[in-house]
């Protein structure tokens, strides 16, 4: 029975797995941000 806090079998391509699907996540939504950041001047412009 494992308990909190143990790493247990994970192997280095579990690492590499986990970066990869917060990479997944992360870069759309910071591209997502910056063209949010570009285009909001032309939301307030008259």
């Amino acid at each position: 029975m494992s308990t909190l806090g143990t790493t247990g079998n994970r192997t280095p391509v579990y690492y590499v797995l986990l970066v990869l699907a917060w990479l997944w996540v992360v870069v759309p939504f910071g591209y997502g941000l910056y063209q949010l950041i570009v285009k909001i001047p032309a939301l307030f412009a008259g």
